[in-house]
């Protein structure tokens, strides 16, 4: 899948497309769906099949406090789209310049004379522009003038239940790791590369695999059972996610104790499964009561898999 970065990078060669435009926050069912009509339309009209995303999103750039954690990174966007067929996918850079632009300015120059789409397709309530007095609506008459399709992403339901992003961040600060999974199409996990930490697990007799959570509010917190996938086979183990607030950690990170294991992961990107929670994150009086609650934990996470193994 070819991958656009900003604007300025559009050239003449990607003129024609079938476009959707939208977060795409954890690629759910919903988006698939939304995928699978996209690619549809794309072979009927003989173009590709393009997404555009804003990075950061709108919401993270208008309310850093109060944006939604993310379901997944840009990086796991592109992976999850590209398993889903797309053929290119254009990330805007969504700054206050772009988001101060007209409407019209939107639709006119990056939408018709940069990408010349043939069919655009988007949520009934996607708003854009200046003040987003972009709406659908618009968009409509628009493509009457311009010549492009314009159809509205059907909402998708498993037992009547709207899939969306917001309703799986909900499930997954519920703890209901199963109703997340129903409506990702797959168990939610943390996909990032193991760096150096402190070393402090290892002084405490349980050694860690350390990923930092970057920037992003993390949408789970606490003390998981998980399956960990690596590039020397899979593992289990038990991963806390959270700011450490025994030893003042600071920054959300993700750290896994993995069970009979004890190879070198330093630089190498792994895939955290979270198959169940434990408890939340606390904060102990001292490092001999965590390192006590870490054997609890892990006896209780070695548990749960030997369940799953019978």
């Amino acid at each position: 899948m070819q991958l656009i970065r900003g604007i300025h990078n559009i050239q003449p060669e990607h003129h024609g497309c079938v476009l959707t435009i939208g977060n795409f926050d954890g690629v759910h069912l919903g988006h698939k769906q939304v995928i699978q009509a996209l690619i549809k339309q794309a072979k009927e009209l003989n173009c590709t099949a393009a997404v555009m995303v804003f990075e950061p999103q709108p919401q993270e750039l208008f309310s850093p406090e109060t944006a939604p954690a993310r379901l997944c990174r840009l990086r796991d966007k592109y992976t999850l789209l590209k398993s889903l067929g797309v053929e290119r996918l254009i990330c805007v850079n969504f700054n206050a310049k772009f988001a101060t632009q007209s409407a019209e300015n939107f639709i006119k120059e990056l939408l018709v004379n940069k990408l010349g789409i043939k069919s655009l397709i988007v949520g009934d309530d996607f708003r854009f522009g200046k003040n987003r007095e972009g709406n659908y609506e618009m968009l409509r008459k628009a493509g009457k003038t311009s010549h492009f399709n314009v159809s509205d992403t059907a909402s998708y339901k498993i037992l009547d239940q709207r899939i969306s992003s917001t309703e799986i961040r909900q499930a997954l600060e519920t703890d209901d790791l199963e109703q997340a999974e129903v409506m990702l199409g797959r168990p939610y996990s943390i996909i990032g590369r193991v760096f150096h930490g402190d070393k402090r697990g290892r002084q405490l007799g349980f050694p860690t695999a350390n990923v930092k959570l970057k920037r992003r509010v993390s949408p789970v917190n606490g003390v998981y059972v998980v399956k960990v996938k690596t590039n020397l086979g899979l593992y289990f183990g038990v991963a806390n996610i959270g700011s450490r607030p025994t030893v003042s950690g600071i920054r959300q990170q993700l750290e896994v104790h993995i069970f009979d294991f004890d190879s070198d992961l330093y630089g190498q990107t792994i895939e955290v499964v979270l198959l169940k929670k434990l408890r939340k994150e606390m904060k102990f009086d001292s490092l001999s009561d965590l390192t006590n609650q870490i054997a609890i934990d892990s006896e209780l996470a070695s548990q749960y898999v030997a369940e799953l193994s019978t």
